[in-house]
């Protein structure tokens, strides 16, 4: 499509938005994420409501410091089980196993399945609480002189993990954690690490002090668990070489070719410093190449320093797991809406064509900013692409632009690639109007 095209796209009429119940779920307070969270803690509220009832965890005698001891680790375990790579691209997997003639609607919900992370937040939150009860009931043992596992150690290990958990959890609120994300990255590796060696501990000093066999014990099975699920990641580090071509002071193209092909749409963690920060990019294989290319674009301090210092070698960790844009196979046709180096995440997807394809793509200059090569491998695989230039053109109209495509091509679906605010705009501005649309919601 040419601009002129493209401008006459702001000029169509959108959609009228859906009935008001139906767009009330469509608040970004209501997406799945928020949902599942909810749901995870809903879930615990009737486990609480046993406990309270039924369960006898709380009577004149005592509290059941075994059971706040299993909610708290179960509740853990879902938190950082739903976190992991290979569990990631399982939830992927099976979600996308749905053929494209079931229903717009079902297909529309199993989409979202990237809201995983809504499962990891109301897990930690419940956690968390129930671990609140856990120390208040040994508190009261142990000034009552009740036993039940209350010794002083357990007691002091316990306190130690409250601080700790108080403090992730205040560095991981949305306010904090986009401010200083350094500091929250460390907190939660750091202090997650520091906070897993002393539930062991405490695990440990609970089971001997209530001759509990640690063989047959649930809560180091769970720990256990838990473990090895933190501890993957971790086995699969190396140190790999790497080629990076730097088109223009705004963008560096890394080349990978250590024996690892991986599928279009999936991420890699890269690192120069592999204990202080890890990002993650959006894998762009060549289909028919070994290897794969990450497109890296100056958007702070670290990927400043990379373009400005080119490494040689670079840290990768874990193995690459499946992104938004994977959720394509649900639909017939999709519109791939991208603004600068947002083209990164698209362009495995554009270059396998597994699923037909439309691209808008918004941003200053792409042949000078991404250089030629790049903009005529997209163009090769999408002749009508949208390239809006906005140091000619100015800001688009995302919104009218994604419609428009999306209309034209008549496709079902609409996947946006962007900065938050105008990411959130697009899906928004779409699924308001009874578009499915799909994009990063920023919850790692």
């Amino acid at each position: 499509m040419t601009i002129d095209a493209a401008r006459r796209a702001h000029e169509i009429e959108l959609p009228e938005l859906i009935s008001p119940p139906r767009r009330l779920l469509k608040h970004p307070r209501l997406m799945h994420h928020n949902r599942l969270a909810a749901l995870v803690l809903v879930a615990n509220l009737a486990v609480l409501a046993h406990g309270l009832g039924r369960g006898g965890w709380w009577t004149s005698g005592g509290v059941d410091l075994r059971a706040l001891s299993y909610a708290t680790l179960g509740n853990f375990a879902l938190g950082i089980v739903i976190r992991q790579q290979y569990v990631i691209n399982l939830l992927f997997r099976l979600a996308t196993l749905a053929p494209t003639t079931w229903p717009l609607r079902v297909r529309w919900t199993l989409a979202k399945v990237y809201h995983f992370g809504g499962l990891h937040v109301g897990g930690v939150l419940a956690g968390t609480l129930w671990f609140l009860a856990l120390v208040g009931g040994l508190t009261y043992h142990a000034v009552n002189g009740l036993g039940g596992g209350a010794s002083a150690g357990t007691v002091a290990v316990s306190y130690a993990l409250v601080a700790l958990l108080t403090g992730m959890v205040v560095t991981a609120s949305p306010p904090l954690r986009s401010r200083f994300h350094d500091l929250f990255e460390r907190v939660h590796r750091f202090g997650g690490w520091t906070a897993l060696a002393l539930f062991w501990v405490q695990a440990v000093l609970f089971a001997v002090a209530t001759g509990e066999d640690l063989a047959t014990a649930p809560s180091v099975w769970i720990l256990t668990v838990i473990t090895f699920s933190i501890a993957l990641p971790w086995l699969r580090l190396r140190r790999v070489p790497v080629v990076v071509e730097r088109p223009s002071s705004h963008v560096a193209l890394v080349h990978f070719d250590h024996g690892v092909t991986p599928f279009a749409g999936s991420s890699t963690a890269v690192s120069r410093s592999p204990l202080l920060e890890w990002h993650s990019f959006a894998n762009v294989p060549a289909p028919g190449r070994p290897g794969f290319r990450l497109t890296i674009s100056r958007a702070g301090d670290w990927t400043g320093s990379f373009i400005d210092d080119l490494p040689s070698h670079v840290w990768v960790k874990g193995i690459t797991t499946a992104g938004v844009a994977n959720v394509e196979s649900l639909f017939t046709k999709v519109v791939y809406v991208a603004t600068g180096s947002g083209i990164g995440p698209c362009l495995p997807h554009l270059l396998a064509a597994a699923v037909p394809s439309r691209l808008v793509w918004s941003a200053r200059r792409h042949r000078d900013t991404y250089g030629d090569t790049l903009v005529d491998e997209i163009l090769a695989v999408q002749p009508d692409a949208v390239l809006w230039d906005t140091a000619e053109h100015g800001k688009p109209d995302m919104v009218r632009l994604a419609y428009e495509a999306y209309a034209g091509f008549g496709a079902e679906a609409v996947i946006c690639i962007s900065n938050k605010q105008l990411t959130w705009q697009v899906v928004h501005g779409l699924e308001r109007r009874g578009i499915p649309a799909y994009g990063a919601i920023w919850d790692s």
